[in-house]
C-alpha cells in the first residue's frame, strides 16, 4: 500500500502536466472555433483586452506572481523529493 502511494505522488507532476496540457489544447481550439465564427466580435473583444491590459502595472501583478510562485515550489519540491526518497528506499535490490 505503501509503494503503491510514493508511485502515485511521483507520477502525479507528469499526470498534471499531461491535464495541463489537454486543457490547454481544447481551450486554443475552442478560441479557434469561437473566433471563425464570429472575426468581428473576437477583433472587438481583442482590443477591449488589449487596452485592459495595457493599463494594469503587469511588472507588479508578475512580480507578485513570481513570488507567489518560489514560496509555493520550496514545498513542492520538498514533497517530490521525500516520495522520490521513499520510493527509492522500497525498491528491492
Amino acid at each position: 500500500m505503501d509503494h503503491l502511494s510514493a508511485e502515485v505522488v511521483a507520477e502525479f507532476p507528469e499526470r498534471g502536466m499531461q491535464w495541463v496540457k489537454d486543457r490547454v489544447e481544447a481551450v486554443v481550439s475552442e478560441t479557434g472555433e469561437y473566433v471563425r465564427e464570429r472575426p468581428t466580435q473576437s477583433l472587438l473583444y481583442a482590443f477591449a483586452a488589449g487596452y485592459v491590459l495595457n493599463r494594469l502595472p503587469l511588472g507588479r501583478v508578475l512580480a507578485g506572481f513570481l513570488r507567489l510562485l518560489m514560496f509555493a515550489l520550496k514545498p513542492a519540491v520538498l514533497i517530490y523529493g521525500a516520495a522520490k526518497l521513499y520510493q527509492a528506499t522500497q525498491q528491492p535490490e
